[in-house]
């Protein structure tokens, strides 16, 4: 079985609009938690290790074709890996540059880096912000201790390196600082973790549920709603913003009933594709996170166009809303804004994706919680 939730009639796909292409499809780390490397996809082992020249020409034509189709004022160009630097700057720089020239007039292209800042050095970073490319930077925390889990393959700690790339661009490249993305690690301190982030000036910050599923549960299953709910407190009574949380900033929208969805709230369609290293059209990695093959559509960059992949099963059902969720969610109150949790985490082998979140109980947490803090300051629906 594909293990993808059958898709209901619709009557219009939503275009791309992010757009993840593979540049480099390995890493100089080997941090002892990756689902992308340590999990139950191993399909990376087999692609070439770096996009080759065609790859990345073929699919900017392939980009540009989506956005003219669809008449797009704007998209996302996620430039990832892997490790995106082991590809070097230069193409990174060329390869937005391409897009951005073959993309319709008028159509803006938002680029962005996401890396573990270990290979960022002065030049890098200006030659990426002459191109305009921003830098978003994947960590743990703000200090050793924190990243301890984030070592290269000899076993070395990858911080020291890190923390130097990370200063690089808050202290010299502000206007290229897209932001940190961490993992939720209900094991640290979640007050301590957010305040050894403020101190690298994030301009943003992306906190994550690692990927778990029914079949493959997190660790200290109950506790990541306690952490969020912690470090909400601490943001919204900080008096002024120090930084974006995108996941509270979003679930406050969608209390409020404004438009807003992330891969972990909200019931907006989902617009994202991946282009691996050997131009394969893919669904986005956290799939690989519940079983061998998981994110395949069976469409590449050479062969078929972006329009193709919007009719793949697992794209329809992400597109659906609600109803492509499980009953339970369906019925739930909370569902406008809960959205049934990330794809990935609702994954059960036998069952694929029609079942809640694996972090049902930690979302119903979380935005209660959140809701209950807005109302006291009278900001409730």
């Amino acid at each position: 079985m594909s293990g993808t939730t059958a898709a209901p009639t619709r009557a219009r796909p939503r275009p791309f609009r992010q757009f993840i292409v593979k540049v480099h499809g390995r890493c100089n780390l080997a941090c002892r938690y990756c689902y992308l490397y340590e999990g139950p996809d191993h399909t990376w082992r087999t692609r070439p290790a770096a996009a080759p020249a065609e790859v990345l020409d073929r699919t900017a034509d392939r980009i540009a074709r989506h956005a003219r189709d669809h008449a797009l004022t704007a998209l996302s160009l996620v430039l990832h890996g892997g490790e995106p630097l082991l590809a070097g700057a230069g193409t990174l720089a060329r390869f937005t540059d391409t897009v951005r020239a073959r993309v319709p007039e008028g159509c803006a292209v938002h680029a962005t880096v996401q890396t573990n800042a270990t290979l960022l050095t002065r030049d890098r970073v200006a030659l990426l912000a002459r191109h305009g490319i921003r830098i978003g930077i994947s960590l743990d925390g703000g200090n050793a201790t924190l990243n301890h889990r984030r070592v290269d393959h000899a076993g070395r700690p990858s911080w020291p390196a890190a923390a130097r790339g990370a200063r690089l661009v808050a202290d010299h490249f502000p206007e290229a600082y897209a932001g940190v993305l961490t993992v939720v690690d209900p094991t640290t301190d979640p007050v301590g973790t957010y305040e050894s982030l403020l101190t690298l000036r994030p301009p943003a910050l992306d906190l994550l549920l690692p990927h778990g599923n029914w079949s493959a549960p997190p660790p200290h299953g109950g506790e990541y709603g306690d952490w969020l709910c912690r470090v909400f407190d601490r943001w919204w009574s900080a008096g002024r913003r120090e930084t974006r949380v995108r996941l509270f900033e979003e679930c406050l929208a969608l209390l409020l009933g404004l438009p807003a969805a992330t891969e972990s709230l909200g019931l907006a369609p989902f617009d994202a594709v991946v282009i691996e290293t050997d131009g394969s059209i893919e669904q986005v990695d956290s799939l690989k996170s519940a079983y061998e093959g998981a994110a395949e559509t069976g469409l590449d960059v050479f062969r078929h166009d972006f329009d193709q992949a919007l009719a793949h099963p697992g794209v329809a059902a992400r597109q659906a809303g609600l109803a492509a969720l499980a009953g339970r969610c369906r019925s739930c109150p909370l569902v406008p804004v809960c959205g049934g949790g990330h794809y990935a985490h609702r994954y059960r082998a036998g069952h694929g994706f029609d079942n809640p979140s694996v972090y049902c109980a930690d979302l119903q947490r979380f935005i209660r919680h959140v809701a209950a803090r807005l109302a006291e300051e009278g900001g409730a629906p």
